[in-house]
């Protein structure tokens, strides 16, 4: 593992924070229903200190609705605080589950919400 990784806190959680600097975050590992909590409570920590996040989602192995629920409590976050929220490299089963849902759209909301 990477020395600056923040790693899972505990239980089964298996999603990583790889810090990339100024706002940047590489996701790894699965964005499901059982690490899903722990990466929200998480990311609070991370992302409260940076008026744009980047989140590089090539890492991500798995992910589920509970994985697509967390991108979305994300940009509501973002939206909610006025900060701007970019998605990079999303998993295609997260953007099918997405186009399913018809929530795709949502996934940019954040995006730029500062310059609306």
């Amino acid at each position: 593992m990477n020395p600056g990784a923040l790693e899972p806190s505990g239980g089964d959680a298996d999603v990583e924070f790889q810090p990339q600097g100024d706002g940047r975050f590489r996701v790894e590992g699965e964005l499901d229903f059982s690490t899903a909590s722990a990466a929200l409570a998480r990311s609070r920590k991370l992302f409260r200190d940076h008026a744009v996040i980047e989140l590089d989602l090539s890492g991500v192995r798995r992910a589920d609705s509970a994985g697509l629920a967390l991108l979305l409590e994300w940009v509501n976050w973002a939206r909610n605080n006025a900060r701007e929220i970019q998605f990079h490299h999303v998993p295609a089963q997260l953007m099918a589950i997405a186009q399913i849902s018809e929530v795709e759209d949502m996934l940019h909301r954040a995006e730029r919400w500062s310059s609306e």
